[in-house]
């Protein structure tokens, strides 16, 4: 078994259409989204490493210094599973495609540090 991460993307496009729909409508979705995530983390509980959490705001860090800046991260999860497909495709219909602003789960391999 592999350790895989898994990050939720958003973009500005998909905020704003959240931002469009009424408070009440954002409210009713958010109370479905919530109970859909933990129906999922329920379902998938046996392969989930750590359960992860939304993400805030970004500073990058370079050479140059420190800078704010935007990205389309937007939470994370960590699971485990036998192959990168057989990852991927615990999240195939997640709520956050249906119920959040979310567009999509990028997921990768968390890969061994070498020793030599």
């Amino acid at each position: 078994m592999k350790n895989f991460l898994a990050v939720f993307t958003g973009s500005t496009e998909a905020t704003a259409r959240w931002e469009a729909l009424t408070e009440s409508e954002r409210q009713a979705r958010h109370a479905a989204g919530f109970k859909a995530w933990g129906d999922w983390v329920a379902k998938n509980q046996s392969t989930i490493v750590e359960s992860g959490a939304p993400l805030g705001s970004t500073k990058k860090v370079s050479p140059a210094g420190i800078a704010d800046i935007r990205n389309h991260l937007a939470a994370f999860t960590i699971v485990r599973a036998e192959s990168h497909s057989d990852a991927a495709k615990l999240f195939e219909g997640h709520p956050h495609f249906a119920l959040f602003p979310g567009e999509g789960v990028e997921v990768m391999e968390c890969l061994a540090i070498p020793t030599k």
